[in-house]
């Protein structure tokens, strides 16, 4: 794990590393598939705004995958 930022422990393992990232892009695709089928239906702004929850679990998986945290 020497490809850790500086001043950043790593505190995963490899094999952690990569559920966090298969967890990013199975959220972000489910995200992105919930975005366009409810821009499809022409759902309220209010229905829209839950595409927010797989998105940002996603984007928190792939950060903690990139910063090995």
């Amino acid at each position: 794990m020497d490809d850790a930022p500086p001043g950043c422990a790593p505190n995963i393992g490899p094999r952690e590393r990569r559920r966090r990232l298969a967890g990013a892009i199975v959220l972000g695709v489910l995200g992105a598939i919930g975005a366009g089928v409810l821009l499809a239906l022409h759902a309220p702004r209010a229905a829209r705004v839950l595409v927010f929850l797989p998105l940002a679990g996603g984007a928190i998986s792939f950060f903690q995958w990139r910063d090995h945290t």
